[in-house]
């Protein structure tokens, strides 16, 4: 117990004193997910949307291949973007390897599969209950996924929120294509594994409290949005009851 409070101790000084390595690590972090998220969100918006609404053959199968990669492991991710950034493998020419580029492309595998079906949920919901309206006025399967996801657009910003922490809290990949080079592509999930390993227990017990403080805020995002989002959807029957 010492060694916990001595460690918690010295953690939140660091915290609070703007320790310039731990908060460089900090916003690293943060600028890698929301670029993978950014990106993902889009891919996986507009494909989730689509699929919402689209019927053809195969997609039963689409779809659980779309299931079977939520549960996909970072570490297979890591390696096999890996293999294809390598000098040996086929974008080799970019020069990717161990950089920025390559934690975000592999957070970006990691999300598109997430946002795509929360997405692919959200609006085939919505194309049950108003699919039939649109489509008798003529809206084909893009602009009716558009219109509902549109209308969908506060649900969508929880699937939003959820892809963020998924990708902020993710180790493997960015360990493995990353390489947790100190200034270059240390984030705070490498880090703190990193630290913990070398016995420097305050800086990764710092990072662990603002990796946590990123994961409750996002909560907190989520409940607010449900709960205006209820509001709102009761907010003309009381209008009409006054």
């Amino acid at each position: 117990m010492n060694t916990f409070s001595d460690s918690l101790s010295t953690a939140l000084q660091l915290l609070f004193s703007a320790d310039p390595g731990l908060w460089t690590i900090v916003m690293r972090s943060l600028a890698v997910s929301a670029t993978a998220c950014l990106i993902g969100c889009g891919i996986g918006l507009a494909l989730g949307a689509w699929l919402g609404v689209s019927r053809f053959a195969g997609r039963g199968a689409v779809l659980v291949v779309l299931n079977t990669l939520l549960a996909l492991p970072s570490v297979v991710v890591g390696l096999v973007i890996y293999l294809l950034l390598s000098r040996s493998g086929p974008l080799g020419f970019l020069g990717w390897l161990f950089s920025f580029q390559a934690m975000v492309l592999a957070q970006v595998v990691l999300v598109v599969p997430v946002v795509t079906a929360l997405t692919r949920q959200v609006v085939e919901d919505a194309d049950r209950a108003n699919g039939e309206q649109l489509a008798s006025m003529g809206a084909r399967p893009w602009l009716r996924s558009l219109i509902l996801a549109w209308d969908e657009r506060f649900a969508l910003l929880t699937v939003v929120i959820t892809a963020f922490g998924r990708a902020i809290s993710e180790v493997g990949a960015v360990m493995i294509v990353g390489g947790n080079i100190e200034g270059f592509t240390r984030v705070m999930t490498t880090a703190i594994a990193l630290e913990t390993s070398k016995g420097d227990l305050p800086l990764a017990l710092g990072l662990g409290l603002v990796l946590l403080g990123v994961v409750l805020l996002l909560n907190v995002l989520v409940g607010l949005l449900r709960r205006w989002r209820e509001r709102a959807d009761t907010l003309p029957s009381g209008l009409l009851a006054t």
